[in-house]
């Protein structure tokens, strides 16, 4: 995600990040290559030339050129200006109806049905909402199972108004079934539709005025680049939506859309799909990605990944075992299993300064643990406990098991001994040493 961008950005601002002198000329220089960065992003002319525009600007008033840290300066002027860019403040999603319906419309083939399987697993994990899917594509071949397919893997019930064609009727008749039985949000799902079919623009007009939704979401495949942009102006120009979601950010997108559609349409991005998993979706925050495109990271999304997988219970359980020298590999085997849940690996790198560009030639596999979970489960349940009975014919048959070498088994060893030493050094006042060395270290 915004790779091309990061690496050219960082380019451009090479020169005034302290190598070399600060001059009127090399700003500018530097403010060319910004906005060369950005056009090859798919951003649009004038917003690309708006932008460098606003940033000198605002470079020549704090006399950038006169700091002390005139680099540093330039970097956070640009940081502001992309997150002013792409919305500024992180906008909420609309619950306030009882039940707060949500409209989600957008071109065919964008995501938006697996969207709202995702958006209902978030409601229903992370707000305790009890949501209900409304199928009203009855134009494309097994949209509704697809649809079902969908709430069955996240336990959310899909209402389907079997023997119904008219996607108006379906919805209404949702909205009073959620009353009926309960359901507080309700995720009307519609068909994909060209943005010059006129037929099907004024069938979701008609649905959106038969429903009142709380929330209209448009919802775009970041892949798309400017097209993307085009046509969410003229979906906001018939329906007026509140905010846009973009799916696909975890593929090779050049990231226009994200950077431009803002100030195209001025709707919020809410949310932003992350892969393929229906957790794979992200509250959108305007200045962590500002953050992320210019490789200082997210390290604030992290931790919040981390602290919801976080179990105080298995924790406590786990600093007992560490204190006692009892920690083993089926603990180790866990620990990676919160990790998997914390989304895909590459996405999770993105978020650590410096890491994306440490590691940009590095093909980061979504299946990174699978050789070390196939050596654990080769191992028998005496071995998982104490890892000290294993020997080399042990090893051996291990590796022979799970389809890896004796070297690769070695090499898993060594790792956890190592990990189980720090744990163990973080466990008694070596924490506290090691802080204080790290301390010293800046």
């Amino acid at each position: 995600m915004f790779d091309n961008l990061s690496e050219k950005l960082d380019k451009a601002l090479h020169v005034l990040k302290g190598q070399g002198s600060i001059t009127e000329v090399n700003v500018a220089e530097t403010l060319k290559e910004v906005r060369r960065a950005l056009l090859d992003a798919d951003v649009n002319f004038k917003i690309a030339k708006d932008f460098t525009n606003r940033v000198k600007e605002n470079a020549m008033g704090q006399n950038v050129l006169t700091s002390l840290q005139p680099g540093q300066l330039m970097v956070k002027l640009v940081k502001d200006e992309l997150t002013q860019l792409m919305g500024g403040d992180t906008a909420g999603i609309n619950l306030s109806g009882n039940p707060s319906v949500i409209l989600m419309s957008g071109l065919e083939g964008s995501g938006k049905t697996t969207f709202s399987g995702k958006l209902a697993n978030y409601l229903k994990t992370k707000k305790s909402k009890n949501p209900l899917l409304v199928a009203c594509d009855v134009y494309r071949p097994a949209a509704i199972d697809q649809l079902k397919v969908v709430g069955d893997q996240i336990g959310v019930e899909v209402f389907s108004d079997v023997g119904n064609n008219n996607p108006v009727e379906i919805s209404q008749h949702a909205v009073a079934y959620a009353k009926q039985n309960g359901f507080n949000v309700v995720i009307v799902d519609t068909a994909g539709r060209l943005a010059v079919d006129e037929a099907m623009m004024t069938e979701i007009e008609n649905i959106h005025k038969a429903i009142k939704p709380e929330e209209t979401l448009f919802v775009v495949d970041s892949m798309t680049g400017q097209d993307a942009v085009n046509t969410a102006k003229t979906f906001n120009d018939r329906l007026n939506f509140d905010g846009v979601i973009l799916t696909k950010l975890d593929g090779d997108t050049r990231g226009g859309a994200a950077i431009s559609i803002k100030s195209v349409v001025n709707k919020p991005i809410k949310f932003i799909g992350t892969g393929e998993k229906m957790e794979a979706i992200d509250v959108f925050h305007p200045s962590r990605m500002a953050d992320r495109i210019l490789g200082m990271g997210d390290v604030v999304s992290l931790v919040e990944r981390a602290q919801e997988q976080f179990d105080e219970e298995e924790a406590r359980k786990l600093q007992k075992k560490i204190a006692k020298n009892q920690f083993g590999f089926d603990d180790f085997l866990k620990q990676i299993q919160q990790v998997k849940k914390m989304g895909n690996m590459k996405d999770l790198i993105g978020m650590i300064p410096g890491a994306s560009k440490a590691m940009k030639d590095v093909d980061i596999d979504d299946d990174a643990f699978k050789g070390i979970e196939a050596i654990i489960h080769s191992m028998t349940p005496e071995e998982r406990s104490k890892p000290s009975v294993i020997n080399a014919s042990r090893k051996k048959r291990i590796g022979k098991g799970s389809g890896t070498s004796v070297q690769e088994v070695n090499q898993l060893m060594k790792q956890f001994e190592q990990m189980s030493k720090m744990m163990k050094m973080m466990q008694g006042g070596g924490g506290r040493k090691m802080m204080q060395a790290m301390k010293g270290m800046r």
